[in-house]
């Protein structure tokens, strides 16, 4: 298939435009891993998340391997989709973190 004068094979995409992610931080990686857990749990592909929480598949991957920096509103999106709350979410998120990753002491919000 010829587009815009780019070979490109079918369902591929120009090999010139493809560029290799790279985890946003340790947080955005812990966050992936979460969900990415539940998803296991729940039994559930990466397609049939993304299809549940009307988002593109590869954004979901993206998530799952921190490579994205995901919108609170993605975020509530894919904790419903799961079936959990999203400060599971991110309580899950920070109980897999390594104890050098949560350079900050706890705070408690008045």
């Amino acid at each position: 298939m010829v587009v815009r004068g780019f070979a490109r094979r079918a369902g591929g995409r120009n090999p010139a435009t493809i560029r290799a992610l790279k985890p946003v931080s340790p947080d955005h990686v812990a966050l992936g891993r979460a969900i990415r857990d539940l998803r296991v749990a729940a039994g559930i592909s990466q397609e049939a998340l993304a299809e549940r929480c009307g988002l593109h598949r590869t954004y979901v991957g993206g998530i799952e391997r921190g490579e994205r920096n995901v919108s609170f509103s993605n975020l509530l999106k894919v904790a419903r989709a799961l079936g959990a709350r999203p400060s599971a979410l991110l309580a899950l998120a920070e109980a897999t973190q390594p104890a050098t990753a949560q350079a900050e002491p706890d705070r408690e919000l008045a």
